[in-house]
């Protein structure tokens, strides 16, 4: 699958210092270790809404803050281009499924180039994944870690002697949230409420692949566990997301890895989920504010990038439409101190910006640094010629605004 055209990141005179990230499954914020990132991306039955930006802005400047510490990125995004909500949305509205999906993923490409998120190494789709997903069931299968129910082909969560190390969850909470979120925990002749689906049989009016275990589909969480391993390796550095997969999806998908022998995931990192009118924004809800009908609005897309800036990525928070008004007016307040010919001192900004950008991704600490050099400028401060580069410069490589 093509992945949107990204943007170049500028190189700096000076080099970020090594990132520190907080990982779920410890608890704490500690240093990463190499420079390679799965995301679990899209499932293409709808619009690229605010939410969604918020999670791929939060692992785009992940992958700045690698490139600007001195790092070579990879980086592997999946798109859940088959699955049951786009299968439902479709019916819904009479369309194709395989268009309905084209149609949304080439959207979001467009999005996400209009926020200049940076493109992933690899972006894979769950059709173009299936021979890699039926390969990793068999291993699972020789590793005794599967059984059937009926037609469908399950995984044993009891194979994994770590399961539940990721999420750090008790069992109640874990088949509260498997049944909330796509699992089946109440499926007769399971052996776990918790095993999750690796292949789930034809169901006639669905589509359906040939397959060792029969005409049908892959389950969600096999398909990035399988992605993951072949793009990034049996190890990789980050596995990222929004907070609602922390379970089940990056449990199980850990899980399959850990019976193969797998290292998986270093890290284990999430971002916050966005309200909308008192409620998480989703699609069942409908509360939802979509970025494409911003940039139709003509709203500049680094003001919706500091609009979502302002928040630490792993913040649970609501958006208010005056978010994005006073984000206009403060870009357009740092493109006019930025053009000034001589401005307050930048390099201890840059050096701030930098700094706080390693610690955790702590991008409103570096909003708070531009903002005091802006407004230093505007009082007078004129001390340094040509200063306002040098913070255009650092916007554009650690935040990804353009000034």
């Amino acid at each position: 699958m093509r992945p949107w055209t990204g943007p170049a990141v500028p190189a700096l005179p000076v080099r970020a210092p090594e990132l520190s990230l907080y990982d779920t499954a410890t608890g704490a914020v500690r240093p990463t270790t190499g420079s390679s990132l799965y995301v679990c991306g899209i499932t293409p039955y709808d619009a690229t809404h605010l939410g969604h930006a918020n999670t791929y802005i939060a692992f785009d400047l992940l992958v700045r803050a690698w490139i600007n510490a001195g790092h070579e990125v990879t980086y592997a995004q999946n798109v859940t281009d088959v699955d049951d909500p786009l299968l439902e949305r479709a019916l819904k509205v009479g369309a194709d499924w395989t268009e309905l999906a084209q149609r949304e993923t080439a959207l979001y490409r467009l999005d996400m180039e209009a926020l200049r998120v940076i493109a992933p190494t690899s972006f894979i789709g769950a059709v173009e994944s299936i021979p890699i997903v039926l390969d990793m069931i068999a291993r699972l299968e020789a590793n005794g870690a599967t059984y059937r129910v009926d037609d469908d082909i399950y995984f044993s969560t009891a194979a994994d002697e770590a399961f539940g190390s990721e999420s750090g969850l008790d069992r109640d909470t874990m088949l509260k949230l498997f049944g909330e979120r796509g699992g089946d925990p109440d499926r007769a002749g399971k052996r776990d409420p918790l095993d999750p689906l690796l292949w789930r049989a034809h169901v006639p009016g669905e589509p359906g692949w040939d397959s060792p275990y029969g005409l049908g589909r892959p389950g969600w969480h096999i398909e990035c566990a399988a992605i993951a391993e072949k793009y990034l390796g049996e190890s990789f550095s980050v596995q990222g997301g929004g907070a609602d997969l922390v379970f089940p999806h990056h449990e199980m998908s850990a899980s399959h890895a850990h019976v193969l022998g797998d290292g998986f995931a270093s890290h284990y990192a999430h971002a916050g989920l966005v309200g909308y009118d008192g409620e998480k924004m989703s699609k069942s809800r409908g509360n939802l504010v979509f970025i494409n009908s911003l940039r139709h609005s003509e709203i500049d897309p680094s003001a919706i990038r500091l609009a979502l800036l302002r928040h630490h990525y792993r913040e649970t928070w609501e958006w208010f439409d005056n978010d994005l008004w006073d984000a206009v007016d403060t870009v357009q307040q740092w493109r006019h101190a930025t053009s000034h010919d001589a401005t307050a001192p930048s390099d201890a900004v840059v050096t701030a910006v930098l700094a706080a950008m390693a610690d955790d991704l702590n991008a409103p600490a570096a909003v708070v640094a531009i903002q005091e050099w802006v407004e230093a400028t505007l009082r007078g401060d004129t001390s340094q010629p040509g200063g306002g580069e040098a913070i255009k410069l650092v916007a554009d490589a650690a935040l990804g605004l353009v000034l």
